[in-house]
């Protein structure tokens, strides 16, 4: 077990991930701006923005660019400064690090090498529209981006359909409406959420159902990134646990694994879902359809 007592003296030093604006300047902790006045460098995921940021509120501290694409090069410069003993600062372009955006990575590497990781919290999009959507916010369940390609992002609506928790996801103005049109397919005419521009001037929330929104982003010239709402399934404890025994009880192994290739898995990934559903493992799966298959090709001779 490791244990990190966050803010013990050290000899190294502190990874911070501290959270910015999502829109407003406003919206930003006086924790994080100090922390951003104290620290060594700022890592921040586009410089441009970070900038703007740091001009309002007079902070000159240096920093340097951390994303997606250069993260395998300044990944181990900052972790090196780390363990030097300086203090570092990760930032996104907006919002909370880490949710849908680069520093995993970058965490785990400080982790890895006994290196304190502090969260300074603040503004989310994900949370703010959850609480403004007026879809239960009690339970729900955060997807990010869906994968790009039409077929992998409705398996995994598909995988999520039966899920009563509020589904809150992020997209791209020019993929909002094929996403709306698989969310209506795959998951049925749900009520939907769609929240853009938070906490700026122009700030939007659109409420309604999955074909009136997919109605909606058609006639729409949208622009800027949205965070989609979706309401869960609504099925109860009880119902869910006896539809889903109902569901492949009586069937064998495979006629399991052939009903979900037909619903659009690969037949590995039917293999896992039939085990997790039998609680079994994956390897009794394969031998089960292995036996079958063999009986099959023997009773045709």
């Amino acid at each position: 077990m490791q244990v990190q007592k966050s803010f013990e003296a050290v000899e190294r030093g502190r990874l911070y991930l501290v959270a910015t604006p999502i829109g407003n300047l406003e919206d930003v902790s006086l924790r994080a701006l100090e922390t951003l006045k104290q620290v060594d460098w700022i890592a921040c995921e586009d410089t441009r923005r970070t900038r703007k940021l740091l001009n309002h509120y007079g902070i000159h501290t240096p920093f340097i660019s951390y994303h997606e694409h250069n993260q395998d090069r300044q990944g181990p410069r900052i972790l090196a400064w780390l363990k030097e003993g300086k203090q570092v600062a990760l930032v996104s372009d907006a919002g909370t690090p880490l949710m849908s955006d680069p520093g995993e990575a970058l965490v785990q590497a400080a982790i890895a090498a006994d290196i304190p990781v502090v969260s300074i919290p603040g503004a989310n999009a994900a949370i703010n529209a959850l609480i403004v959507s007026g879809l239960p916010a009690r339970r729900f369940t955060f997807l990010g981006f869906l994968p790009r390609q039409e077929k992998r992002m409705r398996e995994e609506l598909r995988h999520y359909r039966r899920m009563r928790e509020t589904l809150v996801l992020y997209e791209a103005p020019h993929r909002l409406a094929q996403l709306l049109q698989a969310a209506l397919d795959e998951l049925g005419n749900r009520r939907v959420v769609l929240v853009r521009e938070l906490t700026k001037k122009h700030e939007e929330i659109i409420r309604g159902t999955l074909s009136e929104a997919v109605a909606w982003a058609a006639g729409n010239g949208i622009r800027g990134e949205l965070t989609v709402l979706i309401e869960g399934s609504g099925e109860s404890d009880e119902t869910e646990a006896t539809e889903t025994a109902a569901f492949w009880s009586t069937w064998d192994i495979p006629a399991h694994v052939a009903w979900y290739v037909e619903q659009g898995m690969s037949r590995m990934e039917a293999m896992k879902q039939v085990a997790k559903d039998r609680n079994m493992s994956k390897r009794e799966v394969y031998r089960c359809l292995v036996e079958s298959e063999s009986e099959s090709r023997s009773s045709d001779k």
